[in-house]
């Protein structure tokens, strides 16, 4: 009997596996990716404080010396001293442990608003970018709408629309995330869909889902991470905005944006009340955008080792 024999697809014989990246191509790629960052040292000392502050905010009774919603009038407004390392507010709370106890809120906040965004974000640009056509223009469209709206404006109105709470504080901050991981994920994904193995991957029959998270999603993660570390520090920033003007979380809550709120009464007989929480947002504003900057030079391939 005859036996039909198949022919090339593509360079890719019928019903064989398509030249996909080996298991040993991705272990090399994150050696040489972890050499790279570890040479950056101003990546590392980002790295190192966001470590800090993720072990601070698991363990803040660690750390913290004073029960941080325990009220002392008579002690109000004290300066910094031996017992009260970075003074009193006007209630009479210790500013260090509640800077402490404020590194949960903070992080909870760019963590998540940052999963909101990046969820619906990524989703967003890889149908844009995968099917493109008029389903890449209605989905760019609307993004170019939310685009136009300055990011602080439309989170500002959301949690108006929303009231104020800290849940719709970051469904706030997440959602005017969006557009920016869409858009920086449509572009990676219009590059990837190109290529000749992805290709060969459709002219085999398999499905779009299976081509989107098998072998598009995996080669767009690089922006992606970079683009998350990055946002974090700005949804610290938005998030301690909001709840400055007392639309974020609500009192007693110790979030650094609220307390410099209370302080800025109080910011020339007692500067130490809001120049601590101050401080604290700097830092960790400054770290992730040290860690994002060096995760994109350790992620870009045009950056020389």
């Amino acid at each position: 009997m005859h036996q039909s024999q198949a022919g090339p697809v593509n360079g890719t014989t019928v019903g064989s596996t398509p030249p996909t990246p080996s298991a040993s191509h991705t272990l090399t790629s994150w050696k040489v990716f972890l050499k790279k960052l570890a040479k950056n040292k101003v990546a590392m000392l980002g790295g190192i404080l966001i470590l800090l502050l993720i072990v601070i905010a698991l363990f803040p009774s660690f750390f913290a010396t004073h029960d941080p919603y325990a009220q002392n009038l008579q002690n109000k407004l004290a300066k910094p001293s031996a017992e009260h390392w970075l003074g009193t507010d006007h209630l009479g709370r210790d500013i260090y442990s509640r800077i402490i106890y404020g590194t949960q809120i903070t992080l909870y906040v760019g963590f998540v608003s940052v999963c909101i965004g990046a969820f619906f974000g990524v989703i967003l640009g890889i149908v844009a970018g995968y099917y493109g056509g008029w389903i890449d223009s209605l989905i760019m469209r609307i993004m170019d709408v939310l685009l136009a709206f300055p990011g602080i404006l439309l989170a500002l109105a959301i949690v108006s629309a929303l009231g104020p709470a800290l849940i719709n504080m970051i469904i706030a901050v997440g959602f005017f995330a969006i557009p920016t991981f869409a858009r920086i994920v449509r572009g990676s994904t219009l590059a990837v869909r190109k290529l000749e193995y992805i290709e060969a991957v459709r002219a085999l029959g398999a499905r779009d889902g299976k081509i989107i998270f098998r072998h598009v999603l995996p080669n767009v993660l690089s922006p992606i991470i970079v683009q998350a570390t990055l946002y974090i520090a700005t949804a610290i920033l938005v998030a301690s905005g909001l709840s400055f003007l007392g639309l974020g979380a609500q009192p007693p809550a110790p979030e650094w944006g609220a307390m410099l709120a209370n302080g800025r009464n109080y910011i020339w007989d007692s500067p130490h009340v809001s120049l601590y929480p101050g401080l604290a947002i700097m830092i960790t504003v400054l770290a992730f955008n040290l860690l994002g900057d060096g995760l994109r030079d350790a992620l870009d391939p045009r950056m020389k080792n």
